[in-house]
């Protein structure tokens, strides 16, 4: 088991921090020196380091975080499995795993709604709120030590009303209480801690807590009699302390366009970003920092379209060479599973090895994508490869039989069926004496007399005593184990056993598809089956751009099944609203809570960049016309009038105290980034301008994060260079099933082009696209032939017939 605590660092303002500073209250750390270096390899969660974070991960910034270091023996459930439950409470009742993880504490729990807040109120108690995910490891740890204790659990029930919140069910709350911790504490991560006012107002925060004090380190325990003598005694001064930091944030949070002003340079705003994360580049294995590592799409996808509008250059070339060696190395290392597929969280250390074990669908999207993209800039297959594979895990692992995907796969599982204690990655990880025993067999022909276990070994450095780092398993999890990394090519390993290629290459896929089947019979981790309509917005994007640059028809059709999915299980028809989640039943049916969620501005804005992806590869109009219908929903429900811009979630809710806009592309890209993008698409496939108009002041109201701290929106500089280079709209004329039409549309499709956006005309002028654009009546095929035209506002360039022709007008 490895350490996760889970920090997300954040920035703010210099007079925000000042206010903050002062309002500042408590502290839940007490923390030795010691514990710091092991703690910043270890901590989970991190997004990307920015160059802007005011708050740096320092010794004495660790010591003011807000969280608590607390070693742990093992990752057990500390639980009998089979044992009948003492307690039940009311979260049994609930769809979303992880509070279902927490129905059988002898805690009071809540889910966040009326009924508790009015609880609150008619009593007078402050609110503990606990929020956290179902995959996360501390959120495990924090509910077996504190939440399952008797003694706390009845301090809690007695004292506060305890509100549980999954922050993948609600991350308008998650976001509100968590920019409060991140100002007031330093860091913020999962399972987070905060106690509110029975009004919600925040007043104490913090993460990880252990149950009783460990030295210097309070425990929950006495965090929580503290917070009970304070309410008692101190009530005034933590109410007014808290509105204090809230106003400071909501000052030091807001993003408006000013009147006046104009979009950023988008060559300036692009080179600074490429600087900043050029500046933060690990060479040797690629990634943007030492360690932890995270894939961080949202940079690659970025150093792409920068080398495509500066391949002349060498900044462009070094862009290129930074994107491809660092998706190589991922591929070759332990965060890419190289049995079952997929790709993990992150890595803990900086060569791609030992990874945090879990899996998030968002990651596998993004990646997909990413991947694809990376073959088309440089034609080698072992990039498509690697998007099939991840396509491949999703398809097998996180798919519902109705089409959506599911959420995530957990880090810990039981080692094996009688085990009663959990460990983080035991469903991947192995042992030399289980390969020898599974590929015994010599290889005729192989230097030395090698067995098929001898090969695999070298291959994929797996070694006696195992392969993990005692630097990287603080607990001792790991210990003798093996996590499978390329340790050479496989020309290199051919030549060691005097084998040809074609044979080892046939040895390695024999023995992958023999651990693959030990591992299926190995007690699985827990899996989420929670459908977020946000991350099947991403996942489809990752089937309908993969599917399209291979013509590849079933990675298509399995991203349709996707978009049908949507359209019958998170869109109310009636209420013409995205639903946010629903749930895989106990009979194996999906299944909707008794209040659905609303969808949040993440959920329309990848939805909607899914769908524009699918109607690309598609070009069915159904696709383009849902899309259209959402982004004007989207615009209803989200745009600030005043400032531009999108707010995350209903401006107009009460309970959510801030009305927040991400303005920070992590480990999921910001929706107001996402969104930017999709309008200028949309423009030119509609023709509405005004789309186009608010694309530009959406960008304004970030200008001057843009212009300051660009590595914080590597994906909304794409969008900014999008709209100063403009977007190529690519008519391709001709019979949608044509062989000629197919070979010109093929020819687009192999081709990484940031700034375009393709469309089929095929002559049926009652059809949606001809609707939104008749001036595609007047394009027509020549002579009879498939025709492209390549136009910029459709002022088109001469048409041409040919692949060729066309690849390099594309090119110029």
């Amino acid at each position: 088991m490895m350490l996760r605590l889970g920090f997300a660092w954040s920035s703010t303002s210099s007079t925000t921090t000042k206010h903050i500073a002062q309002a500042r209250l408590f502290s839940g750390s007490f923390l030795r020196k010691d514990n710091y270096t092991l703690y910043k390899r270890r901590c989970s969660g991190l997004p990307q380091k920015s160059v802007l974070a005011s708050t740096r991960l320092s010794w004495d910034n660790f010591r003011s975080s807000g969280a608590v270091f607390f070693s742990m023996a093992s990752g057990s459930d500390g639980l009998d499995r089979l044992k009948t439950p003492k307690y039940t409470n009311r979260l049994s009742k609930e769809k979303s795993s992880y509070l279902l993880q927490h129905a059988h504490n002898p805690v009071d729990w809540y889910p966040w709604g009326q009924e508790a807040f009015n609880k609150a109120k008619s009593e007078d108690k402050p609110i503990f709120l606990s929020v956290g995910y179902s995959t996360c490891h501390w959120c495990h740890v924090m509910e077996r030590e504190s939440f399952e204790d008797e003694e706390i659990g009845k301090v809690l029930s007695e004292n506060f009303v305890c509100i549980k919140v999954d922050r993948e069910e609600r991350p308008d709350v998650d976001k509100v209480y968590m920019t409060f911790v991140q100002a007031t504490s330093g860091g913020g991560g999962w399972p987070m801690s905060v106690w509110l006012t029975p009004d919600l107002k925040p007043f104490i925060g913090g993460t990880y807590f252990p149950p009783r004090d460990s030295g210097r380190r309070p425990g929950l325990k006495t965090v929580l009699l503290r917070v009970i003598e304070q309410w008692q005694s101190n009530r005034e001064t933590l109410e007014s302390s808290g509105e204090r930091v809230l106003e400071a944030l909501r000052k030091g949070t807001k993003i408006s366009a000013s009147p006046g002003e104009t979009l950023p340079f988008a060559p300036d705003v692009a080179n600074r970003c490429y600087q900043q994360l050029a500046h933060s580049y690990e060479e040797e294995y690629g990634g943007f920092r030492e360690a932890p590592k995270f894939p961080s799409p949202v940079n690659l996808m970025f150093l792409m379209s920068f080398w495509a509008v500066n391949r002349a250059n060498c900044e462009g070339a070094e862009a290129l060479r930074m994107v491809l060696h660092t998706l190589r190395m991922m591929a070759l290392g332990g965060i890419h599973d190289h049995v079952a597929q997929g790709f993990h969280r992150y890595s803990t250390d900086s060569s791609w090895h030992v990874p945090h074990f879990e899996k998030m669908l968002y990651d596998q999207g993004q990646l997909a994508v990413a991947y694809i993209a990376a073959h088309q800039v440089s034609g080698e297959r072992l990039f498509a490869d690697v998007a099939r594979d991840v396509l491949l895990y999703v398809s097998r692992d996180l798919s519902d039989k109705s089409g959506g995907f599911y959420s995530a796969e957990d880090a810990d599982s039981f080692p094996t069926a009688e085990s009663s204690e959990k460990r983080e990655g035991a469903f991947c990880v192995w042992t030399a004496g289980e390969i020898r025993e599974l590929l015994p067999d010599i290889v005729e022909g192989a230097t030395g007399g090698a067995t098929r276990a001898d090969i695999f070994m070298h291959h994929y450095g797996v070694k006696e005593q195992g392969n993990v780092d005692p630097t990287q398993d603080p607990h001792g999890e790991l210990q003798g184990q093996n996590v499978l990394i390329v340790r050479y090519s496989v020309e290199l390993t051919a030549a060691h056993f005097g084998i040809s290629v074609d044979r080892l290459s046939e040895l390695l896929s024999d023995a992958r598809a023999k651990l693959a089947e030990v591992r299926r019979a190995r007690p699985p981790p827990h899996l989420d089956t929670k459908m977020l309509a946000s991350w099947n917005g991403l996942m489809l994007s990752g089937f309908a751009r993969v599917g399209a640059v291979l013509g590849d028809k079933g990675l298509l059709e399995r991203a349709e099944r996707a978009a049908y999915f949507l359209q019958k299980h998170l869109w109310d028809e009636e209420g013409q609203r995205i639903l946010h989640s629903c749930y895989r039943g106990n009979n194996m049916e999906v299944e909707q809570v008794a209040s659905p969620i609303s969808g949040f501005l993440d959920d329309y804005a990848f939805v909607v960049c899914g769908l524009l992806d699918l109607f690309e590869a598609t070009q069915r109009g159904r696709w383009l016309q849902w899309a259209e219908e959402l982004q004007l929903r989207q615009d209803q429900l989200f745009w600030d009038s005043q400032g531009s811009g999108y707010f995350c979630s209903d401006p107009s809710d009460p309970t959510l105290l801030l009305a927040l806009k991400q303005d920070q592309d992590g480990a999921e890209p910001s929706a107001n980034s996402v969104s930017a993008m999709n309008l200028l698409r949309l423009s030119h496939f509609t023709g509405r301008q005004d789309w186009m108009q608010r694309s530009q002041e959406l960008l304004i109201a970030f200008s001057d994060r843009l212009t300051k701290v660009p590595i914080a929106l590597p994906d909304m500089v794409r969008s900014v260079m999008a709209q100063h280079y403009t977007l190529k709209q690519i008519v391709i004329c001709g019979q949608p099933d044509a062989e000629d039409t197919a070979s010109l549309i093929s020819c687009v499709n192999s081709l990484f082009l940031p700034h375009k956006v393709m469309m089929l005309a095929d002559g049926n002028t009652e059809g949606f696209l001809y609707q939104r654009l008749p001036i595609l009546s007047t394009l027509v095929p020549r002579d009879g032939t498939a025709t492209a035209y390549v136009c910029e506002n459709f002022a088109c360039s001469l048409p041409v017939t040919c692949p060729q022709e066309l690849r390099r007008q594309l090119l110029e």
